[in-house]
């Protein structure tokens, strides 16, 4: 019997090692910026015969989904990845994968959008296809980067919608962290091969994303929507037996810390939610009963679990790396009041935009922030 590996591996290498351990069958890509490695180092490993998969270099990203949604319904496992203005520039396509629901899996190391240009982090680019279809999970460091792309698999594959796995640019991407590497057999249990319902093939012509009527494709739509919200048992059960054969748990729609008794949760993702256990470590000794709620899961939003998880009374302070142009403030807040409204009076909801284009978040900053936000009567 095959034991754990363990390795030190930037969040970049995680992916790929991701996407080696799933076996994955195409990969279209194009580099930028804070992504290129990931898909350096699989094009290494295809080259190299320890990945058995296609690797298609493509001139921009909007090519690069456009392949991976023909990979996909000619029933490949798929995946790709990008940043920023590449994830921009696959916006249309987006919308046939999740459209013609096709469990495609890709990566977004979150960075900066312009104008003007910036190469670091903040969360704009994939909060602003939150309406294209994909589910969207949001990772805090490099293990939950490996362990969440086969559980996004696993989910796509089951109820046939794209999967989008964000995580922040360098902070991330580049950084060096211990890496588990489960036994290929236990990934094979958890993650067997890709069999598909439905295919392209010439020996059973079919059609694929046809022009529809009204009332064609208003079915099309709702049933879309309605089952992105029914993904989210499929991705607790997934997390659930990932942990039952590996051992290892991220949490599931949402990650909490010293939570139970908090009067005060901070409410973040990605890597500023990560350094903000040290901020409720900070403010626990300043006397401040501070907890963590960390939504994994931005679409669907967990807004079942995220109630059920605050305090009773509880202050909210809401710290988004983004902005809701239109708005004060950010689009985690937004989301939050929304779910709230009506159903948890007791809670109060302040909220911070912080971080962007990378400004760094450190514990001690955090913890004065959340105190001034404290503070604030507004």
């Amino acid at each position: 019997m095959k034991t754990a590996q363990v390795v030190m591996e930037t969040g970049n290498q995680a992916a790929a090692l991701a996407v080696k351990s799933a076996r994955v069958d195409v990969v279209p890509g194009y580099p930028i910026t804070p992504q290129t490695s990931i898909m350096e180092a699989i094009a290494a490993m295809v080259e190299s015969g320890e990945l058995h998969a296609r690797f298609i270099p493509v001139e921009g990203e909007h090519s690069a989904m456009a392949a991976a949604v023909a990979a996909s319904a000619a029933g490949a496992r798929v995946f790709t990845a990008t940043s920023a203005n590449g994830l921009l520039y696959m916006h249309e396509v987006l919308h046939m994968a999740a459209g013609g629901r096709l469990p495609v899996v890709m990566v977004n190391v979150n960075r900066g959008i312009f104008a003007p240009w910036t190469l670091w982090a903040d969360h704009q680019d994939s909060f602003a296809q939150r309406d294209t279809g994909w589910i969207q999970y949001h990772c805090s460091s490099n293990q939950e980067v490996f362990n969440t792309i086969l559980q996004a698999y696993r989910v796509a594959e089951q109820i046939n919608i794209p999967v989008m796995v964000n995580y922040d640019g360098f902070a991330i991407s580049h950084c060096l962290m211990p890496l588990t590497l489960p036994p290929q057999e236990d990934i094979d249990r958890f993650l067997p091969p890709h069999e598909p319902e439905w295919r392209l093939a010439p020996a059973h012509p079919s059609s694929f994303s046809n022009v529809t009527n009204a009332p064609e494709y208003a079915p099309f739509r709702q049933m879309l929507s309605e089952d992105i919200l029914a993904a989210i048992p499929l991705v607790k059960e997934a997390a659930r037996e990932y942990q039952q054969i590996t051992g290892m748990w991220d949490g599931d729609t949402i990650d909490t810390y010293r939570l139970e008794d908090a009067e005060v949760v901070a409410f973040a993702i990605n890597s500023m939610a990560a350094e903000l256990r040290l901020t409720v470590d900070i403010l626990r000794d300043q006397g401040i009963k501070a907890g963590l709620l960390r939504p994994r899961l931005v679409v669907p939003f967990p807004a079942e679990d995220i109630i059920a998880a605050l305090p009773p009374n509880a202050q909210v302070m809401v710290l988004d790396r983004n902005y809701n142009f239109g708005h004060p403030g950010g689009i985690l807040a937004a989301e939050l009041k929304s779910v709230l409204f009506g159903r948890r009076n007791d809670i109060t909801v302040k909220n911070r935009v912080m971080g962007i284009g990378g400004i760094d978040l450190s514990r001690r900053f955090m913890a004065a922030e959340i105190r001034a936000m404290m503070d604030d009567n507004a």
